[in-house]
């Protein structure tokens, strides 16, 4: 098991998953009085949950909880969990007598590998918010445990891939962290060199996808795909603020995978700010961006092969 530590103040990070179905939940918990959010979607086939909430005029200000999940639409049951566990301990948004915890939402398609009945419920989602805390699993664990790359050929030539976390720090003492599940259509560069992505007959190479779409090669497997994750920041942001910054996190990901975004992804990004520093929005974003490039390239490194999808450690070795 990969560990990475989270050192943006007050967030935590739990993950819970079905290793032999091969699909999990990443809990993303904020400070207990809350983080101001915002939300991109890029893909055109989202499955996503209280994302209208973080359009800036809207009347709800702070957030609790994002919650990643594999298992398609079936997956979003598991935020419902982590409600029930914030409710408990009181945290939420008051409303006269009881606290109501806002809980946002994304999930990515992860039922062509393992057990396709298998999906994060309601207990895996409360179980991954009592796991909550500053050191977490990367690669096949959480909303990374089905995740694939390189699915242009089909289900049987992609290739293992999983969860990843990366940060960055100012010497102002600026945290911005990105947690990505990557279960891309496309395959992962780095500058121009594929690390993970459509594998060749024999397995034993890459085909690119790149210069395939490009030929007018059409993709034969449908909707198994979408990138979803979430940036965690200390920066004192408003709403537009965080929904800017989630559009700039995007551009990790158009650096590091192709195609992205396409018809049948449901790349989804949130941003969730604690207000702890003062911080010029472009710089938040450029630093999203680079974490989440930076993150892309940890989900695929920390992989491990699974269901017959092979990894990048098994075909090349530790990075």
């Amino acid at each position: 098991m990969i560990q990475r530590t989270i050192h943006v103040p007050e967030f935590r990070i739990g993950t819970a998953e079905d290793r032999k179905g091969l699909t999990g939940v990443t809990v993303i918990l904020a400070p207990e009085d809350g983080a101001v959010a915002g939300v991109d979607v890029r893909g055109c086939a989202p499955g996503t949950r209280e994302t209208d909430l973080l359009r800036p005029e809207k009347t709800v200000e702070k957030i609790h909880a994002v919650v990643l999940s594999g298992g398609s639409a079936f997956g979003l049951e598991a935020s419902c969990g982590v409600m029930r566990k914030l409710g408990a301990s009181g945290i939420g948004f008051p409303v006269g007598p009881v606290h109501v915890p806002i809980v946002c939402g994304a999930v990515l398609f992860d039922l062509m590998i393992g057990d396709s009945s298998a999906f994060p419920d309601r207990e895996m989602g409360e179980l991954a918010a009592g796991r909550a805390g500053t050191v977490f699993p990367v690669g096949c664990y959480g909303a990374g445990a089905g995740a694939t790359v390189g699915k242009l050929l089909g289900a049987d030539r992609c290739m293992k891939s999983g969860a990843g976390y990366a940060e960055l720090k100012l010497p102002t003492g600026l945290y911005v962290g990105a947690y990505i599940a990557i279960n891309a259509c496309g395959e992962v560069y780095n500058n121009d060199e594929i690390l993970a992505g459509v594998l060749s007959e024999d397995k034993k190479s890459i085909v690119s996808s790149d210069a395939l779409m490009l030929q007018g090669v059409e993709r034969n497997l449908q909707g198994a795909n979408t990138t979803i994750g979430c940036i965690v920041t200390n920066a004192e942001l408003t709403k537009a603020n965080c929904n800017a910054v989630a559009g700039m996190a995007h551009d990790g990901l158009a650096r590091a995978i192709r195609p992205v975004h396409t018809t049948m992804d449901g790349d989804t990004l949130f941003v969730m700010a604690s207000g702890r520093v003062k911080a010029a929005v472009d710089i938040v974003g450029y630093m999203a961006e680079v974490a989440v490039r930076q993150a892309v390239y940890d989900a695929v490194h920390s992989a491990e092969s699974m269901g017959g999808a092979p990894s990048f450690r098994e075909l090349w070795g530790t990075c």
